[in-house]
């Protein structure tokens, strides 16, 4: 199936779990295309994903120099754990930051930002599956998510999880419930111009699951190009 009839086949996946939760509104679909060439990022917006999600800012760096030499235009998102070192590189590659993982890191951010008189928007990561091996806020720690979106120059306009790694159906699902309902407790909590808005949770084994759960932006990279090699 060539990439073309596969975004279809996830489009109408879209579609019918919108259908089955009941939502009219719409999700942004985000291809994850770490270890993807430049043709085939160019190969997504020619057929309609416009917003790229990178892991990493040094590959991301070369694929967006490149798409740019070809007028080819995108949303550029990072989607991967942003090292403190590579802060200053990622303001000047990104149009969001959809993981900040630490106060510490939404903070230095911050600073950054606000001494390059920069407005970045940016997502906060929350551990909701509460796996050792993975980056994200606690999600007992809405104090600290709340010190973040009240920062200076950081837009935070959502909050983004993974599902488990062992890929239980009820377990996903908690996981996915808990981020709902950590934005709804802190937008309980915020001005009016603060609310957050987005929640960036599915990939390619459980996005219909987050999608009826709420989910506003999916990050999809196997259910496009396949497994990686």
């Amino acid at each position: 199936m060539n990439l073309f009839d596969q975004i279809q086949k996830i489009r109408d996946n879209i579609q019918q779990a919108l259908d089955s939760s009941n939502r009219n509104s719409s999700v942004i679909l985000i291809a994850a295309t770490k270890t993807q060439n430049t043709n085939t990022l160019e190969d997504c917006i020619n057929n309609g994903i416009t917003h790229i999600g990178e892991n990493r800012v040094q590959e991301a760096v070369n694929k967006f120099e490149e798409l740019k030499k070809k007028n080819s235009k995108c949303v550029k998102r990072m989607i991967g754990h942003l090292q403190s070192n590579k802060i200053n590189k990622a303001l000047t590659v990104f149009d969001t930051i959809d993981s900040i993982d630490t106060i510490s890191l939404a903070k230095k951010l911050s600073i950054k930002s606000d001494k390059e008189k920069i407005q970045i928007q940016t997502m906060l990561e929350v551990n909701t599956s509460r796996e050792k091996n993975k980056f994200g806020f606690k999600p007992e720690d809405q104090q600290g998510m709340l010190e973040s979106i009240e920062l200076k120059n950081i837009n935070v306009v959502g909050l983004m999880t993974l599902g488990p790694k062992n890929r239980d159906i009820k377990e996903t699902e908690l996981s996915f419930i808990s981020l709902r309902k950590i934005k709804e407790n802190l937008n309980r909590q915020l001005s009016k111009d603060r609310k957050l808005t987005e929640l960036s949770m599915g990939m390619s084994s459980d996005y219909k699951i987050a999608i009826e759960q709420g989910s506003t932006m999916i990050r999809l990279g196997t259910a496009l190009f396949g497994k990686r090699d």
